[in-house]
């Protein structure tokens, strides 16, 4: 009994209480109103998911036939018969110097994302060995003052995965702690409130290629005789830069809005400025400044991509961009892959600011 009562806890603390309920379902201790509820919340996205699917295919296949009757069509004119009917001869025989490049099927988009695995385990593989083949070397080197020898290969997408999460947590807390503090400030301060309102409303709406630049004139100069690659603090500033807006605004109106009789509480018992932001209008405030973190890190997450591109940093955003230049075969099917992966990180990190905010604050959120 404890250990299920532990378990729709923690199941409803992370907004998957749905498994509890499918617990209920397979033990025959669901209510008819509640096996209602199931079905909505339930039953009904996964139908619409494998309706997805089904749609995704029908149109993956008209598009595919579209292009090849196009090319079959061309070939006719610009070549002849005999030339059309080798086009299409190889299009039939699936060999991919000849197929269509459209939208990637389903099942195109599942084959890619287990080559891009594949891909990953080799080159973690080769890393590892040179990692070791090089460790006796590398050791004399550190030893002599020098600097090690290191793995310079291409990161496998994985390896991009993780490498755009650190750039977008580095980011989430720089707009962190700009924005909170800033925020508390302004909150507390209608003065404050005048003098940053233009500052705000202009640069709120900025495109985050802009911030990129801004931000590349600025690291650039600063890092000059740098010979370390800056494309990663390029990144992450100008992440924290575009996500930031949400949360100083959230912040502000969560401290303006504390109410005054908690205000009059503080001073009756002569708390001094650190203890009442600490103890009063931070708790009270704390539903709004979540409400503006979550924001700020979808919208951190959003931008990234772009921002990656523009960097030439080694992250999803350029694997997308290097993908697409590529033109290969399965270029398209990687690229919806890297789209999936994106949508379910995004997805995984607004449940992760969701569960700390449940955590942390006495109001709590259904999710959607």
């Amino acid at each position: 009994m404890k250990a299920s009562l532990t378990l729709e806890k923690v199941s409803n603390f992370i907004g998957l209480g749905f498994f509890i309920t499918l617990k209920d379902l397979f033990t025959g201790k669901l209510e008819k109103e509640a096996f209602k509820n199931f079905l909505r919340k339930t039953i009904v996205p996964l139908a619409s998911i494998l309706l997805f699917i089904g749609l995704w295919h029908l149109g993956a296949k008209s598009l595919y036939n579209i292009e090849a009757e196009f090319k079959i069509e061309k070939a006719l004119q610009d070549q002849g018969q005999v030339a059309a009917d080798a086009l299409k001869a190889c299009i039939a025989s699936a060999e991919s110097s000849c197929q269509p490049n459209t939208l990637p099927s389903p099942a195109q988009v599942w084959e890619s994302f287990h080559s891009l695995l594949r891909d990953h385990r080799i080159i973690s593989a080769d890393k590892a060995a040179f990692i070791e083949k090089t460790a006796a070397l590398n050791a004399k080197r550190i030893a002599e003052g020098k600097e090690a020898i290191t793995y310079t290969g291409r990161p496998s997408f994985v390896d991009q995965i993780f490498r755009s999460l650190q750039t977008v947590f580095a980011g989430f807390l720089l707009a962190l702690l700009i924005a909170v503090p800033l925020g508390i400030f302004i909150g507390l301060s209608a003065t404050l409130k005048s003098a940053f309102n233009w500052f705000i409303q202009i640069f709120k709406p900025v495109s985050p290629v802009v911030w990129y630049l801004l931000v590349f004139m600025i690291v650039k100069t600063l890092l000059i005789d740098s010979n370390e690659d800056s494309s990663f603090t390029i990144s992450f500033i100008s992440v924290g830069f575009c996500s930031m807006w949400a949360t100083l605004v959230n912040t502000a109106m969560g401290v303006s809005s504390v109410d005054k009789d908690y205000i009059n509480v503080a001073k009756v018992l002569k708390l001094g400025t650190f203890q009442k932001i600490f103890k009063v209008i931070l708790p009270s405030s704390l539903p709004l400044i979540f409400t503006g973190l979550k924001i700020t890190l979808s919208v951190a997450w959003m931008v990234l991509i772009a921002i990656e591109l523009l960097a030439q940093s080694p992250g999803l955003g350029l694997f997308v961009w290097e993908e697409f230049q590529n033109g290969a075969n399965d270029s398209n099917a990687k690229i919806i892959v890297a789209m999936f992966v994106i949508g379910i990180i995004g997805f995984l990190l607004d449940r992760l600011m969701l569960t700390i905010q449940n955590w942390v604050s006495f109001d709590k959120t259904d999710a959607i």
